[in-house]
Parts: C-alpha cells; sequence; structure tokens
C-alpha cells in the first residue's frame, strides 16, 4: 500500500476506475474546498483537476483550519475541526457544532455557511463526539446507551477547549445540533448553562423519553433504547433535555426549529422545550423557529434552507454581542 498526497486537505467522496486506464478519477473536497473531480495518474503520482463542477471559488489561505483535540473527563482525547478567520487567535463569535449518533461519521465536506461565518468575522467549529463513527465501533458504542453522557460531556470539552485555546469566550459562544444532535445541545445546555451564550437545536430531539411514542419512535429504540424497561428508562431520562430544565437556573438564549410536516422528531418536541425554557426563572429569549411546509429535510427548498442558515449566523452574532447584529427596538 503507498501514501498518496492529496492536493486537498479533506477527503475523497467519490472514486471512479476504468481497467482500461491507470490510476482513478476522484472528488475531493475540505471544510474551505468546493468538491472538484480530479484524475489520479498513478504512474506518475499526480492529480489533474478536471474543471467538471462550476462551483465558487474560494483562497483555501483566506481561512485557518486547524485540528485539534479536547480532552474529555475521562481523559479521552475528542477530535475537534476549527474553521476561523486567518491570523493571530483571538476571542470571536463562535457556533459549535455536534451530533453523536448511529456511528455517523461528520467529515470535512464544504458547506457555503461555514465559510460565510469566517467571511462575518466568525468562528466554526465541529466536534467529534462519541456516539458518531469517526473513530470506529468503539467510539459509536463509547456514546450509545448508558454511555450516552459522553456524547454531550466530550461537547462540553470541546467548548473548554476553545475558550482555553482563546478562540472564544462564553459570552461569544453558541451551540448547534441537529435531530439526534438536538440531545448533545440540549443535555450540554442543561448541565452547563453557565458555559453558553446561545444554544440552537434543530429540528433536535429534545424529549428523548418520549420520542419512542411518535409514528418513527419504535425505529430509533436500538440506537437509544426502550422505558419499557428499568435501564433503558434511566438512560432515556440523563439524555433528556427537557426532563432537566430548572425553574431556578437561567439558561442560554435558544433557537428552536421544526417543521410542521416532521415525520422523525415531531414539532411538539421542540414546542414543549421552548414552553418549558420560558417558565424557568429570569431566562434568557427563547426563540421557536417553525416551517408550514417542509420537515426534516422533506421539502426543505433551496430558499428555506438559506433562509434558515441566515437566522442561524444572525443569532450567533446577536448572542455574541455583536453591534451590528443586535435586534432594533
Amino acid at each position: 500500500m503507498t501514501e498518496v498526497k492529496l492536493p486537498v486537505r479533506g477527503i475523497i467522496s467519490e472514486v471512479a476506475t476504468d481497467a482500461t486506464l491507470p490510476g482513478a478519477v476522484v472528488a475531493l473536497e475540505g471544510w474551505v474546498n468546493p468538491p472538484a473531480y480530479f484524475r489520479y495518474d498513478s504512474t506518475k503520482d499526480t492529480f489533474t483537476d478536471l474543471n467538471l463542477i462550476y462551483g465558487p471559488t474560494l483562497e483555501p489561505k483566506n481561512y485557518s483550519v486547524t485540528e485539534m483535540s479536547a480532552a474529555a473527563g475521562d481523559g479521552t482525547q475528542i477530535p475537534l475541526s476549527v474553521i476561523a478567520p486567518p491570523g493571530p487567535i483571538s476571542p470571536r463569535p463562535t457556533l459549535l457544532d455536534a451530533y453523536g449518533a448511529y456511528g455517523i461519521s461528520i467529515l470535512p465536506t464544504f458547506s457555503p455557511r461555514i465559510v460565510a461565518l469566517a467571511d462575518a468575522g466568525g468562528v466554526y467549529a465541529e466536534c467529534h463526539v462519541r456516539g458518531g463513527g469517526e473513530l470506529g465501533e468503539a467510539w459509536r458504542l463509547g456514546g450509545k446507551d448508558a454511555n450516552k453522557p459522553n456524547t454531550w460531556r466530550d461537547f462540553i470539552a470541546c467548548a473548554e477547549a476553545l475558550i482555553a485555546k482563546g478562540y472564544t469566550t462564553r459570552e461569544m459562544l453558541t451551540i448547534q445540533g441537529r435531530s439526534a444532535g438536538g440531545i448533545t445541545v440540549g443535555r450540554a445546555a442543561t448541565e452547563r448553562p453557565d458555559l453558553f451564550a446561545g444554544a440552537i437545536a434543530r429540528v433536535g430531539d429534545v424529549d428523548a423519553l418520549r420520542t419512542e411514542v411518535m409514528p418513527s419512535g419504535p425505529a430509533n429504540i436500538p440506537e437509544f433504547g426502550t422505558f419499557k424497561d428499568e435501564q433503558g428508562f434511566k438512560n432515556l431520562l440523563a439524555m433528556d433535555a427537557y426532563q432537566h430544565v430548572r425553574d431556578d437556573v437561567q439558561y442560554p438564549a435558544f433557537l428552536l426549529t421544526t417543521g410542521l410536516n416532521d415525520p422523525r422528531v415531531e414539532p411538539w418536541q421542540p414546542a414543549k422545550m421552548a414552553a418549558r425554557l420560558l417558565e424557568s426563572a429570569d431566562h434568557a429569549p427563547v426563540l421557536l423557529r417553525v416551517e408550514d411546509a417542509a420537515g426534516h429535510g422533506m421539502g426543505t427548498t433551496k430558499s428555506i434552507r438559506d433562509a434558515e442558515d441566515a437566522d442561524i449566523a444572525a443569532f450567533v452574532f446577536w448572542r455574541a454581542g455583536v453591534t451590528d447584529w443586535q435586534p432594533k427596538r
């Protein structure tokens, strides 16, 4: 086996070969590298850009991409990807994202919303928490069932590392999770509410104990367990953000999104969480964003997606206290 150096800092997302030709055609992309197709000549160990995709023209040198790690409470090193403006590290409005379920790996793929955040002076970070598949089967199992608390505590460790390294401050840090990542962001925010300025649960599972009663709920039992046995109930209770909201605690501002046609995480979940947060003492702003013609990606047009991404960016800079992003009164 020969090691091949890629012309792009990222991943190979596609490979195509022909038995009559040497090498292969590969699709490459990265955090700040739009997808592009290259022909790899194995006889010369060279890559040639085939210019098959017309896309955004970006200079990767205009962004700082750092792969680092954060130490979890049990000593495990948690991979952390950081995309920031170039130059010296300084505290900036930051969006920290994580998923952590089903063994799904969050890979360095290109997203316009990430570079847009950096272009506006912000930082985007991805915490590769246990429960995902980035480091194999043991990594997946390390964030599953009774081990599920590792997922949101890994997330907390990544937040603390970003602050310690000088990328952001507690007053400038917003966390985000989507779908099953709602467990990650919801429990991080309820366990360490002092650590974040904002929390975003996008179509998020924030009431894990009741997820099983939804039409889609039984399909999730292999991943999260069932409340019908004692240990399963305890595991679900531990990961349920709604059940951990307390009346005497001030939580970060929340943005919860949902779609009225969501078949995976029904809209009553984020609505229920929003109502509960509003009952807590001296609560920060609680926003519930509802799409009436979409749900969990289905029916989501580009304009709907762009509008949501814009609202999320606005939320990040608003909660970070950036003057130009404050609501007009």
